[in-house]
């Protein structure tokens, strides 16, 4: 019987854990024990910050509900969502590039029409977002569902506003036949990601910026096409080179033209000033 020693601990882990039935199971969970235990040795990590680590999981759990993924933001601010989008999504160079989901996608957001304003009734200036879906080849894909939410010009989403029993600045448009696309809705804004959990605790005790670019998000998922989960930064936003979940790319930084009260890009007229911004969504064809 082999007894359990500081030497020996890691390798009977995982002989233990490489039982498991689907091999898969069995690479992630005895790769992790190893690098887990790696790191401890490496910390030196003493039973006090151990169970200070417990203490901050189990909190981000309780915190954790289905509007706020504290565990999403935890991933988000140590780089590691951006790591996954960078090793799952090596798009080639026409395809739109990917970015973080963020903390706060709602499913289930309402089907809009061209030009809808998801900003209904919602302070903030007047914004247009127009272009064009297609695939790398240049071809239109009419019909392509764009997932579109943000924050509104406060900096906060609808999952973290109490009281909310509708869609707000959420909506799913669908490209028409030429593969265009119109969104309306307000000028988002930078904002600070939740600092009342356990990631905003964490963050408190260095010198990282806790705040986002002004930014929207974007989710097509083109049946033949690989899932884009994108953001449109605004140019000159505050941020854009320190945004706390790395999300930034200069692809995906561009401007929003002010507009002087008049004709509006979905065939529309609005008697004050509006911004609008154009992107055409490159989509990289499945295998």
């Amino acid at each position: 019987m082999a007894f359990v020693n500081e030497d020996n601990i890691t390798d009977l882990a995982v002989q233990r854990w490489a039982t498991a039935h689907e091999p898969r199971t069995a690479e992630l969970i005895t790769a992790l024990v190893r690098h887990l235990h790696d790191f401890a040795r490496e910390v030196r990590l003493t039973e006090q910050e151990w169970a200070a680590a417990m203490s901050w999981l189990a909190a981000t759990g309780r915190i954790t509900d289905d509007k706020r993924q504290e565990f999403i933001l935890a991933s988000d601010v140590l780089g590691l969502s951006t790591l996954v989008v960078q090793l799952n999504n090596r798009f080639g160079e026409k395809a739109t590039p990917a970015t973080v989901l963020g903390p706060f996608h709602i499913d289930g957001s309402p089907p809009a029409q061209f030009g809808h304003d998801m900003s209904d009734g919602i302070a903030g200036t007047p914004l247009f977002v127009t272009g064009t879906v297609t695939d790398t080849g240049g071809n239109p894909l009419p019909g392509a569902v764009l997932d579109v939410w943000q924050a509104d010009a406060d900096g906060a989403y609808e999952a973290q506003l109490p009281d909310i029993d509708e869609a707000r600045l959420r909506a799913k448009y669908r490209t028409r036949q030429d593969g265009s696309y119109c969104v309306r809705t307000i000028a988002p804004r930078g904002y600070a990601i939740p600092m009342d959990g356990p990631v905003g605790a964490l963050i408190n005790q260095t010198d990282i910026s806790y705040f986002r670019p002004a930014h929207i998000h974007f989710l097509i998922d083109e049946p033949g096409h690989r899932k884009l989960i994108t953001h449109l930064f605004q140019e000159g936003s505050d941020y854009l080179d320190t945004d706390v979940v790395f999300g930034t790319k200069d692809a995906l930084v561009i401007p929003f033209a002010e507009k002087p009260a008049g004709p509006t890009p979905d065939g529309g007229h609005l008697d004050r000033p509006y911004l609008h911004a154009t992107f055409d969504f490159v989509l990289e064809p499945t295998p």
